[in-house]
């Protein structure tokens, strides 16, 4: 599962939705379903506007939940390579 931090990165810096908004020209709809966590797909674009401006990498923004949690006994049944970390 990817989490997104936006929530957080926003709180740090005292911002609203309405002030990401305006910085990134991004809709306020890609904005609250990331500030939400509730969004199942997200532009590039949208991405790289949040990156640029929180001045951040696009791991600080999302990151990934434990792949062994999520896949439990399948990565076994598929032969997946686990990841370390």
């Amino acid at each position: 599962m990817i989490k997104c931090n936006l929530a957080r990165m926003m709180g740090e810096r005292k911002l609203k939705i309405s002030d990401v908004i305006r910085e990134t020209g991004l809709s306020r709809n890609t904005v609250t379903l990331l500030y939400k966590e509730t969004a199942q797909k997200v532009d590039l674009e949208a991405i790289d506007k949040l990156c640029i401006l929180f001045n951040c990498q696009v791991g600080e923004l999302f990151e990934q939940s434990s792949l062994h949690n999520q896949l439990g006994d399948s990565s076994r049944k598929l032969n997946l390579p686990t990841r370390k970390g």
